[in-house]
């Protein structure tokens, strides 16, 4: 690639750029990334939620027009839609907190494996993300209604 770059500004690599071509390219592949295929994948996933919403939308629409069963059984399917959901959101933190609490003991066993017990106590920061893994559990089980 840096052949291609120094063929077009007709220099060679010391006199154009000195050493700086792993920047040059690390800079691209940044720019790349953050300008182009970031913003790309938002806009795309963003239209396909609102492609989801509107079907969904015109789905109900349909079939609480169509008669009073049919209006029933949208309602119904529905809340049961929403229920799914929910359930998923919380077995989603289940795991979620069940892995920080793993992450949050496996660093307090490698800070104190690494420093030894003549430098303090920076094990302890192991206890961090542990502790946000106890509040994401202690959550779903005890503070979170139930699901209806």
């Amino acid at each position: 690639m840096m052949n291609l770059v120094m063929y077009f500004l007709g220099g060679t690599d010391d006199a154009v750029f000195g050493n700086n071509g792993l920047w040059l390219f690390l800079s691209v592949g940044a720019v790349a990334l953050f300008v182009v295929f970031l913003p790309l994948m938002n806009w795309m996933e963003t239209r396909r939620k609102e492609r989801e919403a509107f079907y969904k939308a015109e789905t109900f629409r349909r079939l609480a027009e169509s008669s009073n069963d049919n209006a029933k059984a949208a309602v119904e399917l529905l809340r049961e839609q929403s229920r799914q959901q929910l359930q998923r959101q919380r077995e989603g933190m289940k795991v979620g907190g069940l892995i920080t609490i793993a992450v949050g003991v496996a660093l307090c066993i490698f800070l104190r494996a690494m420093t030894g017990s003549e430098q303090g106590a920076p094990w302890l920061c192991g206890l961090i993300p542990a502790l946000i893994g106890v509040a994401m559990l202690t959550y779903v089980y005890v503070l979170a209604g139930p699901i209806e």
